[in-house]
């Protein structure tokens, strides 16, 4: 039985702190006029592409916005800063409009993006910091409401998903009064989700035990989760892991299927969640080991409340933050505590 007290620390405040942080996100989040002027020039046709760029867990943020824009019409480019500021630098000038989500306003590629625009390229914030240099060298900012943060983005992900869905309405048009009407579930649906987080965990702990090899599989928005996920277990349990496309996972890595070997699929979006059912049960007819994170099917620490789709890519991260608590607790040290690394990444 893994002993929870180890990882009952400032991590752990975090998390259980996401509800109210979405709250006062939702309470206070209201698009600047200069947001909604520039949302009239992109459905004017006076930009010729947006480009959505971050690092990290703020980077794959950014995929339910992506396919929001997608499915509006729009040819969004999704891109790591690292590469936008070397490769495809040629990209920032007048006829480009970028979303730059940045939790500290202040990493080093983002600061290295704000020093080679000059302001060409018009800039929408996203950041939980308003003094950051990329909230003050923005044409507009939509702010988070996270607080402090301890170490592993849990606050300041969730936070940062509810503004990117407001500003998905905003620049596709679309009626914000309803999407914020929705988005008033997820804290109560987070705190529903987050009640029985030690029972969550020693389930987790029991069931990763013996596991060498962990991958997280999805489709669509939840990419944002995989991607996301995989990061914060290296980060807060120091435990290998590899995030992908459902699809991705059938071309060669299949091949790892092992008893030391666990698959965690994300059921998502009905559009493919036959898909990843499927690759769920095939892992397991292959004598694999997998679950599966939805609203059915699901043991308790992968099944999550019934909410609007809205909403899925909020609560989808939640059973991948008790992965990392209790696959923490099983290595016999506290979740989220750095030691190599730091909050903000000063050096590129």
């Amino acid at each position: 039985m893994a002993d929870l007290r180890i990882i009952e620390g400032d991590y752990v405040r975090d998390i259980l702190g996401q509800p109210a942080a979405l709250k006062d996100t939702l309470a206070k989040l209201s698009p600047p006029s200069r947001l909604n002027r520039l949302a009239a020039q992109l459905n004017r046709g006076q930009f010729e592409r947006i480009v959505l760029t971050g690092m990290g867990s703020s980077f794959h943020v950014l995929h339910p916005l992506n396919l929001a824009l997608v499915a509006a019409g729009f040819t969004p480019i999704l891109v790591e800063t690292s590469e936008l500021i070397h490769y495809e630098n040629q990209f920032l000038n007048p006829k480009t409009l970028v979303v730059a989500v940045s939790q500290s306003g202040k990493s080093a590629e983002m600061v290295k993006l704000l020093g080679i625009n000059q302001r060409q390229a018009p800039i929408i914030a996203v950041t939980n910091n308003p003094r950051s240099p990329l909230a003050n060298a923005s044409e507009a900012t939509l702010l988070t409401r996270a607080g402090k943060e301890f170490s592993v983005s849990c606050k300041t992900y969730l936070t940062a998903l509810l503004a990117l869905r407001c500003l998905g309405d905003v620049l596709c048009e679309q009626d914000l009064r309803k999407t914020r009407q929705e988005l008033r579930a997820a804290p109560l649906a987070v705190e529903c989700y987050l009640a029985n987080w030690k029972d969550h965990v020693r389930t987790l702990a029991g069931q990763l035990t013996r596991t060498r090899h962990l991958f997280l599989v999805g489709r669509g928005g939840s990419l944002a989760a995989v991607g996301t996920g995989a990061l914060i277990i290296k980060e807060s349990a120091h435990f290998p892991a590899e995030g992908m496309s459902s699809a991705a996972f059938r071309h060669g890595p299949f091949e790892m299927l092992s008893r030391e070997t666990f698959v965690l699929a994300f059921a998502g979006d009905p559009k493919t969640r036959e898909l990843n059912h499927r690759l769920w049960q095939d892992i397991r007819e292959k004598d694999g080991r997998a679950d599966i994170v939805g609203e059915t099917d699901s043991g308790p620490p992968y099944r999550l409340p019934s909410v609007p789709l809205s909403l899925l890519p909020i609560l989808e991260i939640l059973p991948v933050q008790m992965i990392t608590l209790a696959l923490a607790a099983c290595r016999g040290r506290e979740a989220g505590r750095f030691e190599l690394a730091s909050k903000v990444t000063t050096v590129e």
